[in-house]
């Protein structure tokens, strides 16, 4: 789950985007950002408190000439802010706003066992005719479930599992 000031970075970056429009700009800047910070030498030195962040900003700014300033703001003010780490979530949640746009709903999809082809298809079909959108899963393994599959669709989940029917009959089994 995405902290609250990835969420606040994100649909900062997401209503530029959108102003500007300059979405694909942003998602290649913000992979180029994602990339870089994914380096633990670059993270190391970008976190360090005892370096400061003028000396920062140049090696940045020498380094990524190639993408829009905005983009190179949002990362000085990241580091000003002691806030890199919420770049990966920043990016993901971006990702998925363009998704949106574009029509494309985001499922976290957890089963006990790995989906073959046919299994992905037929689950990715089923929540389709749910939500009315196309569907991009996101899968999972969680053998904790026993079988079915819990949906996860922004903040609404679906709980399919067997554990969790399970619990639902103890509870009625209980009251009674």
């Amino acid at each position: 789950m995405a902290s609250v000031s990835a969420r606040r970075y994100a649909q900062a970056v997401i209503e530029i985007a959108r102003e500007n429009g300059t979405f694909d700009a942003w998602q290649q800047d913000l992979a180029v950002l994602s990339q870089l910070i994914e380096d633990p030498e670059v993270e190391r030195f970008l976190s360090h408190p005892g370096i400061p962040a003028a000396d920062k900003f140049k090696v940045v700014d020498a380094a990524l000439r190639d993408i829009q300033p905005e983009a190179r703001n949002l990362l000085h003010l990241l580091i000003t802010r002691h806030r890199l780490s919420v770049l990966p979530d920043l990016v993901r949640l971006f990702d998925e706003a363009v998704k949106a746009a574009k029509g494309v709903v985001v499922v976290d999809v957890t089963t006990a066992d790995a989906l073959d082809d046919a299994g992905k298809e037929l689950v990715r079909e089923h929540l389709r005719r749910i939500v009315g959108k196309d569907v991009e899963l996101r899968l999972q393994v969680d053998p904790a479930i026993i079988g079915g599959i819990v949906a996860r669709i922004g903040d609404q989940v679906i709980d399919g599992s067997v554990v969790n029917q399970l619990r639902r009959l103890r509870a009625r089994l209980v009251a009674a």
